[in-house]
């Protein structure tokens, strides 16, 4: 009988993500995203597993849930809900059946449903089996005695039905031959430029090992464990599959299989996971076909390969990260004999979870190993006095908004094949530089706590000036707590390292550096050392007007002076301007925006810079190369990078930049041992603070501030929260 399968999720692409996941693996679901159509068909009639998605559900839903999953103990439900829903859940005893669904997580959704599906699987197969072996024994005598006259008639009868039966079971069986061209799902593999293990994407953490890898204490474990006879028999093992049905029809129910590894083999690429009689023959069938077309080591290597281990880990490779963090080649006979246990039953066998009937299971196959001669008595005590692992190893997920923006971008580029097809990734990112961006990030904010400055989020973004690479980015504090990227996703007010673009604009229309300009008096008393008075009003000015150069205007911030040089050279002028050098984001046709009033990411406001800083325009670049086995090559990003601003302008600009360190708002930068240039910035009531600068060879971008807005604090500004940053992290870059 086909299990009912229920999603019910009000959030219908999300809903959409879980069907597709269970398609995969051929599990059929109907999905409802409507909480009154879902009510009416699960009361109407309860499925056999309900998977529920609730991250953002009412209480009025979450209510109907839990009184439905405590009515309705025939469905077996599975959560994936919130921090807060899951520990609800965990204090009701129901921990093992929920997910975090914060972000979907597709390996993990299929490994809770495979594991509830396969227990109602085999509990409806042993009631099945064991009504029908006493049925049968209440049978055997009645008929014997009837039969015995007719028997020559039966066997006719028999042998015919029989043979019909089979070449009907057998008939539209796939090609075995397509194994030739194996190709499993492969976790996609994503490294740092410096060749560091960041993360893997996939649907079955797998990563597919040649079997001529695979050391031979391995494949003696799993022969041990699973199929001593394995390179004696052509398939199937007869004796075998005798003894497992005498058994089973001793004990009354299922409690013996005598699959050999071909027929498991078989079944898990071929066949639908079920019970009965036509699903065995094809088994048997395949089996032998699979026998004559490949050798025993290849198809040792397809099965050692394919099967689960449990923990999300598919596959040889991937169990042996997983249990013990290493490579298959480096496994002990001890840790050989403890993954060789656990297909059988991955969860019940899990160290993890059940860690005494694990080392039962692995001493029993070191028993078996023992008893084939496979390993001496030395290696066998030595292996059984090895304590079974307690710590799971967690795939590495490093640089974990960087990972997400450039998941966005493959997925662009792959779609689906970026979690199936075991692509290579080399990133852009240097871990070594992402180390240090992350410790000054964590140390800055940690000062900022020490003044009573709580709850704050800062963001961090490095772009190589030559070519556009990003070397390193931070996205927030913590990405366990919040995986919103501040880097790439957050739009927030500029302040004042917009600035530059007006002074840009101001460059390029012909003004220079010591030009003076003309504005109203201000009230600052900062501000009054650095004016001079405006004359006879021949310049524009008069009475209460005043006079300061340009780079005395950029060094120190001041905002009188911006907005009339903005008004001089056109506010349609410093807006082209700012697009041209790489701002994205809209800015609003007013004249507040050249104090910064409009939003822009950060990683928009650093690729700006870059292009203040060398002229060139280029598009930030996560990716360096994608090796992709099914195609030809090595597919490569193409990279822009067109000049938009001269040569004259340019030395302007960093002139202009150069003085904000050196006589102006960034003074406390004048600490690092080399020339550097940048902007501070920071919004009305001190919400946002910034500084962006550079060096000769990489240009670097802070923001500081609350994801809800509100003030970081009193007298905090760019110069005091997010300069430190930056220095700190200046000072950590070694000089070639």
């Amino acid at each position: 009988m086909t299990l009912e399968i229920v999603v019910f999720s009000a959030d219908k692409i999300r809903g959409k993500i879980i069907e597709r996941t269970l398609a995969r693996r051929r599990r059929k679901a109907v999905l409802f995203d409507s909480y009154l159509a879902a009510r009416e068909a699960l009361l109407s009639g309860p499925p056999d597993v309900l998977i529920y998605e609730g991250l953002r559900a009412s209480s009025q839903e979450w209510k109907f849930i839990r009184n439905f999953a405590a009515t309705h103990p025939e469905t077996a439900v599975i959560y994936l809900v919130g921090a807060a829903r899951k520990a609800e859940l965990a204090i009701a005893g129901l921990a093992e059946r929920a997910s975090l669904a914060e972000e979907l997580n597709p390996e993990e959704i299929l490994a809770l449903a495979e594991e509830r599906i396969r227990t109602i699987e085999i509990a409806r197969a042993e009631s099945s089996l064991q009504k029908s072996l006493l049925k049968s024994r209440r049978r055997f005598r009645k008929a014997a005695r009837r039969t015995l006259r007719r028997i020559p008639l039966a066997v006719a009868l028999f042998i015919g039905a029989g043979f019909g039966y089979l070449l009907w079971s057998v008939s539209g069986l796939p090609r075995v031959e397509q194994l030739s061209e194996y190709a499993p799902l492969e976790a996609s593999k994503i490294y740092s430029y410096d060749n560091v293990l960041l993360t893997s994407y996939y649907v079955e953490r797998r990563t597919f090992i040649p079997p001529d890898r695979i050391p031979r204490r391995v494949k003696d474990a799993f022969l041990a464990a699973e199929d001593k006879n394995f390179y004696r028999h052509m398939g199937i093992d007869p004796a075998r599959i005798l003894r497992a049905f005498f058994e089973n029809v001793k004990q009354g129910s299922y409690v013996q299989g005598g699959s050999t590894i071909t027929q498991q083999l078989a079944k898990m690429l071929f066949l639908k996971p079920e019970k009965s009689i036509q699903r065995k023959i094809q088994e048997i069938a395949l089996a032998f076909r699979i026998e004559r077309r490949f050798t025993k080591d290849q198809i040792l290597g397809l099965y050692l390969n394919q099967t689960y281990f449990g923990t999300r880990a598919y596959g040889i490779e991937a169990a042996a990260q997983t249990y013990f963090g290493k490579a298959t080649e480096d496994l002990t006979v001890a840790e050989a004999a403890l993954l060789a246990a656990l297909p059988k039953a991955p969860s019940l066998y899990s160290p993890f979870r059940n860690p005494d009937r694990c080392r039962e299971r692995r001493d029993y196959v070191l028993d078996r190993m023992l008893k084939n001669g496979v390993i001496t008595s030395r290696d066998h005590d030595a292996a059984a006095a090895t304590p079974v692992p307690e710590v799971f190893h967690a795939p590495a997920r490093r640089a974990p908004y960087f990972l997400e923006y450039c998941r966005s971008v493959l997925e662009d580029k792959f779609g689906g094949r970026l979690q199936t097809a075991g692509l290579e990734v080399v990133t852009t990112l240097d871990y070594r530089i992402q180390e240090r961006a992350e410790r000054a990030v964590a140390q800055g904010i940690g000062e900022l706590k020490a003044r009573g400055r709580e709850g704050l989020q800062a963001a961090l973004v490095v772009l190589d000036l030559g070519t556009g690479r990003i070397l390193a980015m931070v996205g927030g504090t913590d990405f366990d707590d919040s995986q919103f990227n501040r880097a790439t996703q957050a739009r927030r007010q500029s302040g004042s390292v917009f600035k530059p673009f007006v002074f840009l604009c101001a460059l390029e229309k012909g003004f220079g550096p010591e030009d003076a300009i003309v504005f109203q008096r201000p009230r600052s008393s900062v501000e009054e050392d650095l004016v001079v008075p405006s004359g006879d009003g021949s310049n524009g000015g008069g009475p209460g007007y005043v006079a300061v150069t340009l780079r005395a205007a950029l060094a120190q911030s001041m905002n009188g002076p911006t907005v009339m040089l903005a008004r001089r050279v056109g506010l349609r002028n410093v807006i082209a301007a700012a697009h041209r050098t790489g701002i994205e984001s809209e800015i609003r046709p007013f004249i507040s925006s050249v104090l910064g009033a409009s939003e822009a990411t950060l990683l928009e406001m650093v690729n700006a810079y870059a292009t203040l800083a060398t002229s060139f325009r280029q598009e930030p670049v996560c990716l360096d190369r994608v090796i992709d086995r099914a195609q030809p090559g090595v597919w490569k990003p193409r990279a822009r990078r067109d000049e938009v601003i001269d040569a004259e302008t340019r030395t302007g600009i960093r002139s202009l930049l150069r003085s904000v360190v050196l006589e102006g708002t960034a003074a406390p930068a004048r600490v690092l041992d080399r020339p550097v240039f940048g902007k501070t910035g920071t919004t009305n009531e001190s919400t946002d603070a910034w500084f962006i600068g550079f060096d000769d060879r990489v240009v670097v971008g802070v923001w500081v501030g609350r994801d809800g807005g509100g003030s970081i604090g009193p007298n905090e500004t760019g110069t005091t929260a997010a300069l430190p940053i930056w220095i700190e992290f200046m000072k950590s870059l070694v000089r070639p």
